[in-house]
């Protein structure tokens, strides 16, 4: 165990990974909603790239997540990214629940 101040780097591998992985969320987020969002479905392209796209940016915010808290529980990891980035994680898990409620809505017919 390192040890780590809030307003400072996260001195911890999972810590770091987290933020890397977040870092990566955002920037894929970022890019879907500047660029996917905003082109016709008609494009070829779009249709090849956004079924691997979506999931991975999704897993991306996941597992930073997850590596966030496993960096603040086991570790003791105290860097405001990692804090940030279980942030983020907690924002894409609710997300993804949200689809999986409003899929299970309409698949019932309400």
């Amino acid at each position: 165990m390192k040890n780590s101040s809030f307003l400072k780097a996260p001195v911890t591998k999972p810590g770091w990974r987290a933020v890397w992985l977040e870092v990566a969320f955002i920037v894929m987020f970022a890019a879907n909603v500047a660029v996917f969002m905003i082109v016709s479905d008609e494009t070829f392209w779009r249709g090849f790239i956004l079924p691997f796209y979506a999931p991975i940016m999704l897993i991306c915010g996941l597992a930073g997540g997850v590596f966030g808290l496993i960096a603040v529980i086991r570790q003791k990891e105290r860097a405001l990214l990692v804090w940030l980035s279980i942030l983020v994680g907690l924002f894409v898990l609710l997300l993804v629940l949200n689809e999986l409620m409003q899929g299970l809505m309409y698949f019932l017919g309400s």
